[in-house]
């Protein structure tokens, strides 16, 4: 026969601190008000101890001490105390007074108070008392009261009530139109685990026992839950009210105990089934311990039990007083107003034996955990690399070691690991391991710049299938001028390469595209051809520029004077580079007023001349020039020789007319006047 044991099997943390206070010799003597706990071994034994039980707080001696069990009381009770000089001692559950807590503020703040629970229970009754026993109390889903009337409701759990019940009653809030409401899920979560526990085993177990108090509701409340699920359910108080011989015939049992039950009755029933997993009380307990047992660096939660000038009490899993220095607390000043009684906080483990837990360390914790998650999810850092070996390069990341092996570095093979040191790499983890002995990622650079590629690749062929779905031949585009080669110039048009071929760039004669385009600037081109196959498409500049013979008409006219170039001499004349794509002919007798047999004895090549427009043919794309036209003729011999016998024909007519007398007396010879 298999038999399991619960996990949380004993006192609950309140039920407990209750007890261990009333069992303190300095307590001896000491007023509970009510039974500190639903099990009559435990009331006996606190009967033996000289504490006395009672029923209503008019029936404590003035002066006297009174133990408050973990159920709660309400305000009027402790108002009774403290006016009859009676001194406390407050056991209230944690969870149980925050739940006051809520009360108490949300009544004062003009909230209707509701509490889903029994109303005959004493810790509703105790939560009640602090809203001046005002409460609906509702303990059906099938409840009458009219909630719709309140303008503001607030709405409290028992904190031992059935989960699925709360839930139930809870949905039927929520569909009512209540203006403002706000619910509080009260219940103890030890509670709850306990009611998950209880449907688990029963749902596998041929047979469930029930440990618990018959007047205890968190009890009743278990055996509920078992019942259902597995028909061979029994109660019972106290290890000797069970009949073992009846479960000689099951395979499994399993047992659950209420919050009131002692962990070693539980123990008593499940050595005393015989179970083959443990066959003595020592294994037993140590196999409770390993399924409860704590891990350093475990993140658990617990409940504040005591708020003192050094730093807080809680409990946790039916341990109670563990001691949180100020010093561990996640608070750069400790100031106990921020902590409340019943208040649940997370902690983490530091060491084990014994217990020693911090709230400060947590957020080192966390930080590295949600880092960790973030690490599985793919997140990418850098680290910075400090070292190498063989297998790879080794690096630091806050409080992680990072090793990347050297097919992880780059696409492609590594030679020089050492070149590394120093550089940062940005990284996705392939591996962590993250304990409490190592901190550990294997990570790797190259699945990066792999992704990186992929996405590269996978946008530039979307955006090469948009880009051949949208040109077409023809189309005039815009496109920046990116690279240039021998051939011509590559342009990028729409994010994609077009190739303009040196030849389609200008109607003149050029060498290399530099003379026509300039890198980084935009132009527009024509699309001449496109090849969707071979992804490849080729622009045109020229075809949308003006040929140069196009506006020869517009720039010049006949009689109009020029300055160009000689660009080739030829028998009959000589070529004149007029502008870029167009020249102009100098025939040989138009260079000089000279007979030329050869242009070339007046013209160079290369030569810069001034010429004159003598006639323009577009359409043949002939323009005459001359550069004899713009010099000035040279004068005739024969005329030369005209006026000098004018001249001579002249001085002798004057001679004649005033005597040979004059000539002598003058001294000057005819020949001498003609040659003046």
């Amino acid at each position: 026969m298999k038999v399991y044991l619960a996990k949380n099997a004993g006192f609950c943390m309140g039920v407990k601190r209750a007890v261990d206070t009333a069992l303190m010799p300095q307590n001896k003597g000491a007023y509970i008000l009510g039974n500190i706990i639903h099990n009559e071994s435990v009331l006996s034994e606190l009967n033996e101890k000289g504490l006395i039980t009672v029923e209503n707080e008019t029936q404590v001696e003035n002066g006297k001490t009174v133990i408050i069990r973990s159920h709660g009381v309400g305000k009027n009770v402790i108002d009774y105390f403290s006016k009859n000089n009676i001194t406390v001692i407050d056991c209230t559950c944690p969870f149980v007074k925050k739940t006051q807590n809520i009360v108490k503020e949300h009544y004062n703040n003009g909230y209707q108070i509701v509490i889903i629970g029994k109303s005959n229970h004493p810790e509703v009754i105790g939560i009640n008392g602090w809203c001046e026993n005002s409460a609906i109390i509702i303990d059906s889903v099938d409840f009458t009261e009219n909630l719709n009337s309140f303008e503001k409701l607030c709405v409290v759990c028992q904190t031992t009530y059935s989960l699925k019940k709360f839930e139930e009653i809870l949905k039927k809030i929520n569909n009512l139109s209540l203006k403002t409401v706000e619910i509080f899920k009260t219940i103890c979560y030890t509670t709850m685990e306990r009611q998950s526990e209880a449907e688990m085993l029963s749902k596998k177990c041929d047979a469930m026992v029930v440990i618990g108090g018959t007047t205890s509701s968190n009890t009743a409340r278990l055996f509920d839950i078992c019942k259902k699920n597995c028909n061979a359910t029994y109660l019972v108080s106290k290890p000797d009210g069970l009949d073992y011989k009846k479960f000689k015939n099951y395979n499994s049992v399993g047992i659950v105990s209420g919050a009131s039950t002692p962990l070693e009755q539980s123990m008593e029933v499940f050595l005393s089934m015989g179970s083959n997993e443990v066959n003595s009380m020592e294994q037993a307990v140590a196999l409770l311990d390993e399924k409860q047992n704590l891990k350093k660096g475990q993140i658990i939660s617990v409940v504040i039990s005591q708020v003192e000038d050094d730093g807080l009490k809680v409990y946790f899993d039916g341990k109670t007083d563990i001691t949180i220095s100020k010093e561990e607390l996640a608070c750069e000043v400790y100031n106990k107003e921020e902590y409340k009684l019943g208040e649940e906080i997370e902690v983490v483990v530091m060491a084990t034996k014994p217990l020693k837990i911090s709230q400060k360390q947590i957020l080192v914790i966390k930080k590295e955990q949600e880092f960790v998650k973030e690490l599985k999810d793919g997140k990418i850092f850098n680290v910075a690399i400090s070292a190498s070996n063989k297998g790879g390069l080794i690096g630091k990341f806050e409080n992680f070691d990072v090793f990347v092996p050297a097919r992880e570095i780059k696409i492609g093979f590594v030679k020089e690991l050492d070149k590394y040191i120093g550089k940062n790499l940005r990284v996705k983890a392939l591996k962590v391991e993250y304990n409490n002995r190592k901190k550990e990622i294997v990570a790797s650079q190259k699945v990066i710049l792999e992704e990186e590629k992929a996405a590269r690749d996978a946008e530039r062929l979307k955006k090469e299938e948009e880009f051949f779905a949208s040109i077409q031949e023809n189309d005039i585009v815009t496109g920046t001028v990116a690279r240039f080669s021998n051939f011509g110039a590559f342009v990028v048009v729409n994010g994609f390469d077009c190739l303009a071929h040196i030849s389609d760039l200008s109607w003149n004669n050029v060498k290399t595209p530099e003379e026509v385009l300039e890198l980084n600037k935009a132009y527009d081109f024509v699309v001449l051809k496109v090849d969707k196959e071979n992804k490849k498409v080729s622009i045109g500049y020229k075809q949308l520029q003006p040929k140069p013979w196009d506006l020869v008409e517009e720039k010049y006219a006949v009689g109009d004077t020029i300055n160009g170039k000689v660009v080739r001499i030829v028998n009959f004349g000589a070529f004149v580079e007029i502008e870029k794509g167009v020249d102009g002919l100098v025939h040989v007798s138009q260079i000089s007023y000279d007979f030329l047999e050869n242009p070339a004895t007046a013209l160079k090549v290369g030569q810069d001349v001034e010429a004159k427009i003598m006639a323009i043919d577009v359409e043949k794309k002939k323009i005459t020039l001359s550069i004899k036209a713009l010099l000035t003729p040279p004068v005739k011999e024969e005329k030369v020789e005209e006026e000098k016998a004018k001249k001579e024909k002249k001085v002798k007519e004057d001679e004649e007319m005033r005597g040979w007398t004059d000539s002598q007396e003058t001294g000057i010879s005819i020949a001498e006047l003609l040659n003046k």
